[in-house]
């Protein structure tokens, strides 16, 4: 198992020192340790990763909250500029067999959606998640944003918004790899964003 560290890099332009420990308060309740404040404007975006969506993802189409029910990769990018923080985060998982992911998806996202809400309540009004684990909330999904059985905790993964996950996390120098076997440890990274 990886080592938890827990990181504090300064963001660029400086939360509240009050808000900042309320958010972090929030971020230990929910069992997030291992995050790392960051400028939203350094997560890095591509056209690749919408193109590995199209040709080598099979939620492509069938999913609400995968492209093409999602911005396109300009819209994308233009949504994360306008924000000034964000936590990136890190969850480490390994499974034992492929059906394991199913219900470590379903968990995890069920606790991040309530560190959303916490967020918002406590005063951050535009707070948005981006799950490690995709939306897997319902078993069955309508596959349309206008069918969605629960449109307000539904969440994009990041790569469902053009995000290039490993580029972004290596430039904040976490550790990611690709993985060669569904036993495998995998690191899995969020984001929260934060005005």
């Amino acid at each position: 198992m990886n080592d938890v560290r827990r990181r504090h890099s300064r963001p660029v332009k400086t939360l509240s020192q009050v808000v900042r420990k309320k958010a972090e308060a929030l971020l230990a309740a929910h069992g997030v340790d291992d995050y790392t404040w960051i400028d939203p404007r350094r997560i890095i975006t591509a056209q690749w990763v919408r193109m590995k969506c199209m040709y080598g993802c099979a939620s492509y189409g069938r999913k609400a909250c995968c492209p093409p029910n999602t911005p396109t990769v300009a819209e994308c990018e233009r949504f994360l500029k306008e924000y000034r923080h964000a936590v990136l985060f890190r969850i480490v998982a390994q499974f034992q067999k492929m059906e394991d992911r199913l219900s470590w998806n379903r968990q995890v996202n069920a606790r991040l959606s309530k560190l959303e809400r916490d967020l918002f309540v406590s005063g951050h009004e535009r707070v948005f998640l981006l799950s490690p684990a995709g939306c897997v909330l319902c078993a069955k999904c309508s596959g349309q944003r206008e069918t969605c059985a629960l449109p307000i905790s539904a969440r994009p993964a990041p790569e469902a918004l053009a995000i290039d996950v490993y580029s972004t996390v290596r430039r904040f120098g976490y550790p990611i790899e690709v993985r060669r076997a569904v036993t495998d440890e995998q690191n899995r990274y969020g984001f929260l964003l934060i005005h």
